[in-house]
């Protein structure tokens, strides 16, 4: 899994797409222009060639075969046709005159010997074909000619009539040695284009090492800052479009340090002042509420008038003092001075435990799988229950279900305790802020029963764990709340 992805990212990487950028279009410049250049030369070097061959062969048409007698003989044929072939620039002739009895006389020489068959029967139709004499055309006959290839080799064939009467002629000229020389030419350019493109490789590596080097150094910069290092900064070197990056980049980097210095200044004087103000509580506290504990046992006695107040004074003071351990409690999270002390737990046990001291055992209903032996903090795990039964029961209703049970995973079994309630469930749009702290559903009942850090605190014990907790609506009806916890090896560090 993990070579292919650094492979994927090898393959996509800037300095790879530059470079093949670069090749792309040095390929086709040099393509287009090593192209450009073989036609250009290959209609050189054939017209070249043929348009000699042709001339030539004209004139010792003219010169030769036109003084032929009007019924040559075989022999005079052929010994016109050696002498054509012997003052012609390589090439082949072949001469055909046809008797008056329809008989056909034949007379080559060259250095390809070829027959009347070898000649295509298009241009032998061309050469015969009488013209008419025009103004724009003052002969009957014109020289044509066709490139072939009889088994593979270039050849040029070209043919005429004498005007006025008198043998045909062709010539067979062999194009190997101009196949040969374009062939090299092809080569060249080959050559030549490999060469280009190793060179534009070279040339935007070279553009590469040079562009993407800072940038390379202002990616590992901001991955330095987004890992907290925030007195990262560039040296900043040139008056070019990176340099100007770069130095915008220790401006924001400066900027962030300074405001990231503000912040945690600021929350660690809050955090400070909550813990002062919690501590400096407890001991006013402390007294009040043995004062409200001798008021709750005379409240019977009391004025009817009286008795009200002394209640409300009663559960009131209850209240803050737990919402004083709270806020200790949620200082030392932030702080991060909360530490575990572990011990092998008996969970259904350790449930039940936290069930029965709170006397909820009329109103819950326990699914407990029994000897599931976990080693985990009893006190922390009895605040994340209390908590999360003590919230069912508030705001859903009895009976509340709670389950236990494990899982196996790849990474060791996980431990799963389920808080289920019997009530209408969770608004969709209070769904994601139930563990945010203080958060309260209804906004027009700030004063609810609850601090609204009960579950913020079962959420930051779960983590220390090395767990989770979940909410969601179950299916059949009423809230689920879902903690899950790792379990370790029993008899694992006791304390972290």
């Amino acid at each position: 899994m993990i070579r292919p992805l650094l492979a994927g990212r090898r393959w996509t990487s800037l300095r790879l797409r530059l470079i093949i950028v670069f090749a792309l279009v040095a390929l086709t410049a040099a393509v287009s222009a090593s192209g450009i250049a073989y036609w250009l030369n290959r209609e050189a070097v054939l017209t070249r060639t043929q348009d000699a061959a042709l001339g030539d062969f004209r004139q010792e048409m003219q010169n030769r075969a036109a003084a032929l007698p009007g019924d040559p003989t075989p022999e005079e044929l052929q010994r016109t046709a050696e002498l054509m072939a012997g003052s012609s620039p390589g090439y082949s002739v072949l001469l055909v005159d046809e008797k008056k009895d329809g008989r056909k006389v034949f007379g080559s020489a060259g250095p390809d010997a070829f027959s009347l068959a070898e000649v295509p029967a298009s241009l032998q139709h061309a050469v015969n074909d009488r013209q008419k004499v025009t103004a724009a055309n003052d002969s009957e006959y014109h020289v044509y000619w066709q490139r072939t290839k009889p088994r593979g080799n270039p050849y040029l064939v070209g043919g005429t009539r004498i005007v006025g009467g008198g043998p045909t002629g062709y010539m067979y000229k062999s194009l190997a040695q101009e196949r040969a020389d374009l062939n090299s030419l092809a080569w060249s350019l080959g050559i030549a284009t490999a060469l280009a493109l190793l060179g534009s490789a070279l040339l935007a590596q070279a553009a590469a090492t040079t562009v993407l080097k800072p940038v390379q150094r202002l990616g590992d910069a901001a991955r330095r800052l987004g890992e907290g290092e925030l007195d990262t900064r560039l040296d900043v070197s040139g008056t070019d479009e990176l340099a100007d990056l770069s130095h915008t980049f220790n401006k924001t980097a400066e900027a962030l340090e300074k405001k990231v210095a503000d912040m945690s200044a600021r929350e660690e004087s809050s955090r400070r002042f909550v813990a002062d103000m919690s501590h400096e509580l407890r001991t006013p506290l402390t007294a009040l509420t043995a004062v409200t504990e001798v008021l709750e046992e005379e409240v019977d006695g009391l004025d009817p008038m009286i008795a009200p107040a002394v209640t409300l004074v009663v559960s009131e003071t209850r209240r803050l003092n737990d919402l004083v351990e709270n806020l200790m409690e949620v200082t030392r999270f932030d702080a991060g001075t909360a530490r575990l002390v572990v011990d092998d737990v008996d969970v259904a046990d350790q449930v039940t435990a936290c069930i029965d001291a709170r006397a909820w055992l009329d109103a819950v209903e326990l699914d407990a799988e029994r000897g599931i032996v976990v080693r985990l903090d009893p006190r922390r795990l009895d605040v994340i229950l209390a908590n999360l039964i003590g919230n069912a029961l508030k705001h859903g209703g009895s009976p509340v279900r709670v389950s236990v049970r494990t899982e196996a995973a790849r990474d060791g079994d996980t431990l799963v305790i389920a808080v289920k309630d019997n009530g209408p469930g969770i608004p969709e749009d209070v769904l994601p802020h139930v563990f945010d702290r203080f958060y309260k559903a209804s906004a027009s009942r700030p004063r609810s029963d609850g601090s609204g850090l009960g579950l913020s605190i079962a959420m930051e014990n779960a983590h220390i764990h090395g767990g989770d907790i979940t909410a969601e609506n179950a299916p059949e009806g009423g809230a689920l709340f879902t903690l899950r916890l790792p379990v370790p090896p029993l008899g694992e560090a006791g304390a972290r």
